[in-house]
């Protein structure tokens, strides 16, 4: 019977094309490549690969069995990872991650605050607006939002709700008029790309548009943010994020069907090792407490541009967005 060995000496070859390239992704010699995939074949009483002076090519069985290699290859991976998480005690590593938006604005002041009162411990921040696959061990602890959570095993506590509404830039306003929910077709639209174009807040913006096409698309809250600051059109954006900052106006109402909540989540058998617990512990107050002082400054700013908006004789229509 071959063992794990062969089978990563032959995925190596199968997408190096060589048993030399597949040597030096593996970190050992070619003759130990060669080697495991002539025990591989004898093994299975099967050629894996034609070899000739430009490489190894796969035969059919070989074409067959790649699939089914990898899948192997991935259940190694998630138990190497499972090990791992029971191997760490209070000194170690955990893996965290969040999209880019909530690491920059709430996750990065929590990870140094707790640095400071556990030292031992290490933070390392996968940052993506892909959902890892937490079950598998692709992160310990994930940072999530949505209008619900996926059904799964894992351990989850609620961080809050947040709003989205309509936003575009001061300068785009002061160029093309403040937008409305009744006047989106008058006006670019930034759309969304990859996950974010499913988004309910999009799907609202678009329908109210009439389904016109957007003029640029973002695949990341973050770049949308971006795009919105740098004058390309309007959008939908957490208000958490959009009110405190004084290059965005504020365009609509809440958008009812994207109101959203936000958890923190790690797999049932993390939760009580100890430096999970003491990361869960500290950073969700500091996080509540966070977002609370987030939404404060939006509240006041927008106070203060509704004061303003008065004094110079700018009204408000009943959407609660600026009229110009």
């Amino acid at each position: 019977m071959f063992d794990w060995n062969d089978l990563k000496a032959f995925l190596a070859v199968a997408r190096g094309g060589s048993t030399l390239s597949g040597a030096r992704a593996l970190g050992v010699n070619q003759t130990t490549v060669a080697r495991r995939i002539e025990g591989l074949e004898a093994a299975l009483s099967l050629k894996l690969f034609e070899r000739g002076q430009t490489g190894s090519r796969l035969t059919q069985a070989g074409r067959d069995l790649v699939e089914e290699a990898e899948r192997v290859e991935r259940a190694a991976e998630r138990f190497a990872n499972r090990a791992a998480g029971h191997q760490r005690g209070m000194a170690g590593s955990i893996r965290v991650t969040a999209t880019e938006i909530m690491a920059n604005h709430l996750l990065m002041p929590g990870v140094a605050a707790f640095r400071q009162r556990h030292p031992e411990v290490n933070v390392h921040l996968i940052v993506t607006d892909r959902t890892l696959d937490v079950e598998a061990g692709e992160a310990d602890i994930a940072l999530r939002s949505g209008s619900a959570l996926a059904v799964s095993d894992l351990i989850a506590r609620k961080l809050g709700d947040h709003d989205f509404a309509l936003y575009c830039s001061r300068d785009y306003a002061a160029r093309r008029g403040t937008p409305t929910p009744e006047t989106l077709c008058d006006h670019d639209l930034i759309g969304g790309d990859m996950e974010l174009a499913d988004g309910p807040g999009m799907a609202w913006m678009f329908r109210q548009a009439g389904g016109k096409a957007p003029v640029t698309r973002s695949n990341t809250m973050s770049n949308l943010l971006h795009a919105l600051k740098a004058g390309l059109g309007v959008a939908p954006m957490a208000c958490q994020a959009a009110d405190a900052d004084r290059n965005l106006v504020r365009c609509s109402g809440i958008i009812e069907e994207a109101r959203g909540s936000s958890w923190i989540l790690t797999r049932r058998e993390l939760k009580d090792a100890p430096r999970v617990r003491a990361f869960l512990d500290f950073i969700v107050p500091f996080l509540q407490e966070q977002s609370r002082l987030q939404i404060e400054r939006g509240r006041q700013m927008q106070a203060q541009a509704s004061a303003a908006n008065d004094l110079s004789g700018t009204g408000r229509d009943e959407t609660g967005a600026a009229s110009s």
